[in-house]
């Protein structure tokens, strides 16, 4: 899927629109491959590109930004005039709640406020331990994996789902795994569906699929409910867990949160932190499967850094190649392929005017193919992110937890939780892929539309040897 250099856009402030077939505009393409289809957008008409689907009257009108200096532009630079309040956002909104990734102006401000000391690097490295345990226990399953094949896209949601849970909830976490696991793919389908649905009908009418979403919605919520009750009533004096310390937090002006605010944010948590690492991790994994050689490198690192000793968060600077393979995974497969926003006013960006109230996105899964920062864009490379070739490139070109002042607030813990989990993954097993084309498309995150399967065994490390 290499993107080449597009035709230029041309002269004047018109940004060209991609052809698609009569009546309906690129209806059909997005529904099967949109990220494909961002691709050929960018290759046909370059960095700023308009999109159309829909029937008249139910048209939709994307305008997608691909260069990295337009994404700095929309994320940060120009961020106050792209505001998420597109329908996408709506539906993650009315389904999860009103959290810091949904929530705008001074809401998200107060939010920001009150969370923000709970994600300094100090207090997130204190979760080291409870990663390290719940991937222990994930390894250690893997000793009876029937005939030594296991799927790791399954196997690495289950463990950011369970390694976020208990920062979350502490002891509670057994209580909330099964329903999350149970009621979050019921929601966000659902999410996904009225999302790109170019009409819906009322939430509150007696449809299948709002009863569906409806009782995932009241058994998800009662779960929460009942912990933040339980906590709450206990006291949450002197608890580490996320939950008592989001529900301690207070600021002078800001006050603290209510029970249904806790809600929000513990929901908005529960799906940002466990989807975007689980995709990060399997297909660090997957990539090192069919690459046996960086493999090899990466694991003869952990050996050296580590030995028989548990990671800890001091490690992730002792290692600097697995942290390039992570970060070259995440190039390749950004957990948030395309992040949505709503033009305020009319802003040109690279010399082309998208007009107030547009529908704009921008797109990791094609800017961070750009062969014009990323020669032979598709080959798994992880030097390319030595921090001499990190220092050459805009800023924007690498931005798979967004940028600017909506930037993601637990950047840092999925980069701990990741770098931990390979590290132990890797000193335990060897990993060959067993389905070597993994095809992807784009729900709320990046998602596999079948298994990553690798065949494993315990892995016998060679002497360790400077890579």
């Amino acid at each position: 899927m290499a993107v080449e250099t597009g035709a230029e856009s041309g002269s004047g402030t018109e940004v060209p629109t991609l052809g698609g077939v009569p009546l309906l505009g690129s209806l059909f393409d997005l529904k099967s491959d949109s990220l494909g289809t961002y691709l050929r957008a960018r290759h046909r008409h370059g960095d700023v590109v308009r999109i159309t689907a829909g029937p008249p009257g139910l048209r939709a009108e994307l305008y997608c930004v691909f260069s990295a200096e337009g994404a700095q532009q929309v994320l940060a630079s120009d961020s106050a005039n792209f505001r998420k309040d597109n329908t996408f956002y709506q539906e993650i909104r009315d389904s999860f709640g009103n959290g810091l990734l949904t929530s705008q102006d001074e809401d998200y401000l107060r939010q920001r406020r009150l969370v923000q000391p709970l994600f300094t690097k100090r207090r997130v490295d204190g979760y080291a331990g409870a990663v390290a345990a719940e991937t222990r226990a994930v390894v250690a399953g893997w000793e009876r994996a029937p005939g030594a094949v296991v799927d790791v896209g399954e196997e690495m949601m289950r463990l950011a789902l369970r390694a976020v849970a208990r920062i979350l909830f502490g002891t509670d976490v057994e209580a909330t795994v099964d329903v999350v696991d149970r009621c979050f793919p019921v929601i966000t389908e659902y999410v996904l569906r009225r999302g790109y649905s170019p009409a819906n009908f009322p939430r509150n009418w007696p449809t299948p699929g709002n009863k569906r979403a409806a009782a995932a919605m009241d058994e998800l919520y009662a779960a929460c409910d009942a912990i933040i009750a339980a906590r709450r009533a206990g006291g949450t004096a002197g608890g580490e867990d996320l939950l008592s310390l989001l529900a301690a937090a207070s600021g002078t002006d800001d006050g603290e949160f209510d029970a249904a605010e806790l809600r929000d944010q513990v929901l908005i948590f529960l799906l940002a932190g466990h989807e975007t690492t689980a995709t990060s991790l399997a297909f660090s994994l997957h990539l090192l499967a069919r690459h046996p050689e960086q493999q090899a490198r990466a694991r003869a690192e952990i050996s050296r850094v580590l030995g028989d000793r548990t990671p800890q968060a001091a490690d992730l600077d002792r290692l600097p190649y697995l942290t390039q393979v992570l970060k070259e995974a995440m190039r390749l497969y950004p957990a948030a392929p395309v992040i949505g926003r709503s033009a305020v006013a009319a802003t040109e960006v690279g010399g082309l005017t998208i007009p107030a109230g547009a529908n704009v996105i921008v797109a990791p899964w094609v800017t961070q193919r750009d062969p014009r920062h990323w020669p032979d864009p598709d080959r798994f490379d992880p030097d390319r992110f030595t921090p001499e070739a990190e220092a050459g490139r805009p800023r924007y070109a690498w931005f798979p937890f967004g940028g600017g002042p909506r930037a993601c607030i637990g950047q840092h813990f999925s980069m701990l939780e990741s770098v931990i989990a390979l590290a132990m993954i890797l000193r335990a097993y060897e990993f060959e892929a067993v389905d070597t084309d993994v095809p992807v498309t784009a729900g709320i995150t990046l998602r596999a539309e079948g298994p990553i399967r690798c065949r494993i065994r315990g892995a016998e490390v060679e002497p360790a040897a400077e890579a």
